[in-house]
């Protein structure tokens, strides 16, 4: 089955381009990828399939392929959002919605799994075990598709799940892997600070929301560099001081909006605390009132490093003619919501290298010219197809 799967792949290499570049010069924002998602729906229209739609809280989808074999049941997840980014790079098939681009790589990863699963559909008399497509909005935007995706239930019988995502990180056949941690959490604030307004010559009838707010910026980064491990990565960053107003007058209230990354859970819980600590501190110090909104918006990513060792190994001895060279990838900063699935169920999420060709410094993910070596879509579809055979063959 294996070696029919990879034929079929390499069959369908040219309509893999051909639908992400539809995607591309089409694409949607976070919650609203409508057409998108009919576009994904009709493609397995008619095919021995069962499809459940409009998944969660947007139009995730759900493609459940059941082989003529018992056997394991696993998660295939490919993303579908766009970003709200004007495009600015120089390809014939750039984006047609202004100022909507697929800066991340989603429309490559939503091209190899429509492909993928395609193929599967054809060999599922082959096929020992059940696989679930997870065509997933709104990765983009929290709160994202992915813990709405898991909270309907519909993903509790899976026993591993398995994801890609396109990096600039090597060239096309490059796959990479990392186990345990390995995408940071995320969590967004924003804080409201009451005082009293006044007259700048009076400040003593008054009592100054900027004040107050400065000391609040300058004691938060004191988690970090006297709470966190060294050992440990931990962000706190102040996006937005809002607190303009009149030269001569104190102001009343301030807001100031931030973000925060942390490496593992034992971070994100040691800054949780001490963040509300300082908030208090705060409140008591000045005299002022504090109104906190603090959202985790997403895990940090933990790879089971069982099955991340499965996959490295499974890649390394493929003998695939596409998967030129299979290596540990660093830890990576960005946060991905992929880890509400990991969260529940064993599984790992890998890299594949797509840095275009003839180019020494690539542009990351989420910049205006950001770009793929094509190629990396075969080697994405070939990469989780070995993996997906292998672990049901096991």
């Amino acid at each position: 089955m294996r070696e029919k799967l990879m034929e079929l792949l390499e069959s369908r290499e040219e309509e893999m381009i051909k639908i992400r570049r539809h995607l591309h010069e089409n694409p949607e924002l976070s919650f609203k990828e409508e057409k998108t998602a009919n576009y994904i729906a009709d493609f397995y229209k008619d095919k021995d399939v069962e499809i459940e739609t409009n998944v969660g809280n947007g139009p995730g989808i759900i493609v459940t392929i059941k082989g003529a074999k018992p056997g394991k049941t696993i998660g295939l997840r490919a993303d579908f959002d766009a970003l709200p980014i004007k495009e600015e790079a120089d390809v014939p098939f750039k984006s047609k919605n202004e100022g909507v681009m697929h800066a991340c790589g989603h429309d490559a990863h939503t091209a190899y799994l429509l492909v993928l699963g395609d193929c599967l559909i054809q060999l599922k008399d082959q096929l020992q075990g059940t696989i679930k497509l997870i065509h997933q909005h709104a990765e983009e935007q929290p709160p994202g598709g992915a813990k709405s995706i898991m909270e309907t239930g519909k993903l509790d019988d899976l026993e591993a799940i398995f994801g890609i995502h396109v990096l600039p990180l090597g060239p096309a056949g490059t796959v990479g892997y990392h186990a345990g941690y390995s995408f940071n959490g995320r969590t967004y604030f924003k804080l409201v600070i009451k005082g009293q307004g006044g007259h700048g010559s009076s400040p003593d009838k008054a009592n100054d929301s900027i004040v107050a707010g400065s000391h609040f910026v300058t004691a938060v980064q004191t988690i970090v560099s006297r709470r966190i491990n060294p050992l440990h990565a931990g962000v706190v960053t102040i996006g937005s001081f809002d607190g303009k107003g009149s030269f001569n007058v104190i102001k009343d209230s301030i807001e100031i909006e931030g973000d925060i990354r942390y490496s593992n859970k034992e971070v994100q819980e040691v800054i949780e605390k001490e963040f509300h600590r300082i908030v208090k501190g705060i409140e008591a110090l000045f005299g002022v009132t504090c109104e906190l909104t603090y959202t985790p918006d997403y895990p940090p990513l933990y790879n089971d490093p069982e099955l991340t060792d499965f996959v490295a190994e499974t890649l390394k001895t493929a003998e695939d003619k596409d998967i030129k060279e299979v290596k540990e990838f660093p830890k990576l900063s960005p946060s991905e919501d992929f880890a509400y699935y990991l969260e529940k169920i064993p599984g790992s999420y890998f890299y594949i290298g797509c840095t275009p060709k003839d180019v020494d410094d690539p542009y990351f993910n989420h910049h205006p010219k950001f770009d793929i070596d094509e190629d990396a879509i075969l080697v994405a579809a070939k990469a989780v197809g070995h993996v997906t055979c292998s672990y049901l063959d096991n």
